[in-house]
């Protein structure tokens, strides 16, 4: 493990050679009982931010390693029983091409989702607080109606009308319902289902 997170700060010509590097080693040391596997991945979009190959840690790897699992784990044997760096980093700058690819696919969607919600809420809710209300719900696609209600750039009355308004015409989607002193909660499904890939709600 010295050696490895020694390996981490030293300079290299190419960071993402490095990092695959990294990663195949963590998951060779298996330095903890559980949870390696999870963390082998985070550590992923986290050398990427400290190496600048990111302005933020945000670069979910997992979604290609599972939908390559079989060749993710022989890629990685290959290394530790034969030595074969070659096919490991080819497979692993394969992996961050794809889904690099796949993540700005993804973020068009969320900004075009949100250039054509503006009008929607703005038709819909009829109100000054049309953007508020759009940027609350981006930011939590997932929420309790009170955090929503109690949210400072609308005021409380106003918000109450629009979570309303919201559900009724189905932009919202009732994830649990309200029921007595329960919250209810809401998901705003389109936004959801562009940044999981797959239809949720």
């Amino acid at each position: 493990m010295s050696a490895w997170e020694k390996y981490i700060h030293a300079d290299s010509l190419d960071r993402l050679v490095q990092l695959a590097v990294l990663h195949a080693e963590f998951e060779a040391i298996h330095p903890f009982l559980d949870g390696n596997g999870r963390l082998g991945r985070m550590l992923v979009p986290l050398f990427m931010a400290k190496t600048e190959l990111l302005s933020a840690p945000m670069f979910y790897i997992s979604a290609y390693f599972e939908r390559n699992r079989d060749e993710y784990y022989e890629r990685l044997l290959t290394v530790s029983r034969d030595g074969d760096w070659t096919q490991w980093v080819s497979y692993f700058l394969e992996a961050i091409i794809q889904q690099a690819e796949e993540n700005q696919r993804k973020a068009d969607a969320i900004l075009g989702l949100y250039e054509k919600s503006k009008a929607e809420f703005s038709k819909v809710i009829h109100s000054q607080y049309s953007i508020n209300a759009l940027d609350f719900i981006f930011q939590r696609p997932i929420f309790r109606s009170p955090d929503f209600i109690k949210d400072p750039g609308i005021p409380s009355p106003t918000a109450r009308r629009i979570l309303k308004l919201l559900r009724d015409n189905g932009t919202l989607t009732t994830v649990r319902p309200r029921s007595g002193r329960r919250a209810g909660i809401y998901a705003f499904s389109e936004l959801l289902n562009i940044a999981e890939g797959k239809d949720l709600f």
